[in-house]
């Protein structure tokens, strides 16, 4: 038997140990087996799902800024009848959150609106594109949130919680499946413009989880991963010495501090990084995407060119196995407006902008993902942090609205051409507040798509056993077929 030092014995012997009681907590635990004990080395290693998956991949929309879903998909003639007058007392009751702007009048902005498909669902001028895909879209019209600032409302849509510091949905999803490619990021965040999205890294942070599963985030332009390229400089060869000697060197770190996931966390992330050096480059790369495609993502105009290429670049991650690709719409590049979607003001001009600049990609990227047979086994999620009121600001504009809202799922799983929920006749708050879908019902149903509980998603932390929807959430059976 090979010699070990007393230190070595007991931190092996305590990992072993530590992983039996841990066993239980994970998905397919309960005993260490094969599976198990390769994670152990693992911690990305494929792990079983709860029950069968209805889909593989989650490609996350989130339409930074808070677009008026009421000037998108939700029509409501009593508005436009009421247009210019204040806010009848009615629709106000059980609002206690002041906005920003105060209430003003309602107001109507210059729409038309048509129904399509066999669903009827409606849609206004703005997204001519996405409109020819009525029937594959699953409406969620009874969306609410808390908070009514943007860095709060969107860190609890991507993470549940309210302060800095838990795991977003791509962190646990990552926990708890591990990476069907071990080539590439299992979690990919992509976003168009020139600054990351509001809130930054800490919207894809892997949290109190090991570091190894937060997000990848991939630039905008040709070169979308910092310093993958290996410097001419230095031989194959030369890399492949070095990245042994640092991986000896951390080694007898990590055997002193097993505890310390952010020096795991670097090491795996030196040795992805050198697999992504082949990798990565072709997965991004869409210069062998015939024209037809590029043209139909929009490649061929300013206006779509960012969102689309981000877009693409997602449908070819998925068909790579990377499992959640968070898609981040940034300010527009055209006129040179450098807002997102936050239209307090001048929302006429706001909403035309990046309403083209999302419209023709999201829907090629639904047609395309269709006709590779992909959408059966891909969610589509369309969501952003909260929306605006039917009341207007600035006499051009809508202050922020987390009371009564549209989101939708596409792909695999979802119950394609339906409604679920409703707001009332002004498109201010949810009709039926049982009917009522929170961002832990939001990730709670992502979850259950992929084959997940999230009840049984658990991480032991500072003695609490934490999950994903805290302790909120229910999976809305509605939306799955």
């Amino acid at each position: 038997m090979k010699n070990i030092s007393r230190r070595d014995f007991m931190i092996k012997t305590g990992l072993a140990a530590g992983a039996y009681g841990l066993s239980g907590l994970l998905p397919g635990g309960g005993v260490i087996q094969g599976a198990f004990a390769a994670d152990l080395l693992d911690p990305l290693a494929p792990k079983p799902t709860h029950f069968p998956a209805k889909v593989k991949s989650v490609i996350w929309l989130h339409m930074d800024g808070a677009p008026s879903t009421i000037d998108l998909y939700d029509y409501k003639p009593e508005l436009i009848k009421l247009a210019g007058k204040e806010v009848p007392a009615s629709f106000m009751k059980g609002i206690k959150t002041s906005t920003q702007g105060g209430v003003g009048k309602l107001w109507v902005s210059n729409r038309t609106w048509k129904q399509y498909g066999e669903s009827g669902a409606w849609f206004s001028d703005l997204l001519p594109n996405l409109a020819q895909h009525a029937d594959k879209l699953n409406f969620i019209k009874s969306s609410f949130t808390v908070g009514a600032t943007h860095d709060i409302s969107i860190l609890k849509l991507n993470t549940g919680g309210l302060n800095p510091g838990r795991p977003s949905l791509g962190a646990w999803i990552q926990y708890a499946l591990g990476s069907a490619n071990p080539d590439l990021p299992a979690y990919v965040v992509l976003y168009n413009g020139k600054r990351e999205p509001t809130g930054g890294s800490v919207n894809w942070s892997s949290g109190f989880l090991p570091a190894v599963y937060q997000g990848t985030a991939f630039r905008p332009g040709d070169t979308p991963i910092l310093y993958l390229d290996r410097p001419e400089t230095i031989s194959a060869g030369q890399q492949n010495e070095n990245l042994s000697l640092l991986k000896q060197l951390n080694g007898i770190k990590d055997a002193q501090y097993p505890e310390d996931t952010e020096l795991q966390a670097r090491v795996r992330a030196y040795e992805l990084a050198q697999r992504m050096q082949v990798t990565a480059p072709e997965a991004v790369d869409l210069s062998k995407e015939t024209q037809a495609t590029k043209d139909a993502y929009g490649l061929n105009d300013d206006a779509t060119k960012g969102y689309g290429t981000s877009l693409l670049r997602a449908r070819r991650l998925v068909e790579r196995g990377v499992r959640f690709i968070q898609v981040v719409s940034g300010p527009t590049e055209v006129g040179g407006d450098s807002r997102n979607w936050d239209a307090h003001n001048s929302l006429e001009e706001n909403h035309g902008k990046h309403a083209k600049a999302v419209d023709k990609p999201i829907a090629a990227l639904l047609a395309d993902l269709k006709e590779r047979g992909l959408l059966d086994s891909t969610l589509v999620v369309w969501t952003s942090e909260f929306a605006r009121t039917s009341y207007g600001e600035s006499g051009t504009g809508r202050d922020h609205n987390a009371w009564g809202y549209t989101q939708w799922l596409a792909g695999g799983g979802t119950n394609a051409g339906t409604t679920y929920g409703a707001t009332d006749d002004i498109g201010l708050q949810i009709a039926d507040k049982s009917k009522g879908v929170d961002t832990y019902d939001l990730h709670a149903t992502v979850l259950n798509l992929l084959g997940l509980d999230h009840l049984k998603v658990i991480y032991p932390y500072q003695g609490r056993s934490e999950r994903p929807t805290v302790v909120y959430g229910k999976v809305i059976k509605e939306l799955i077929a």
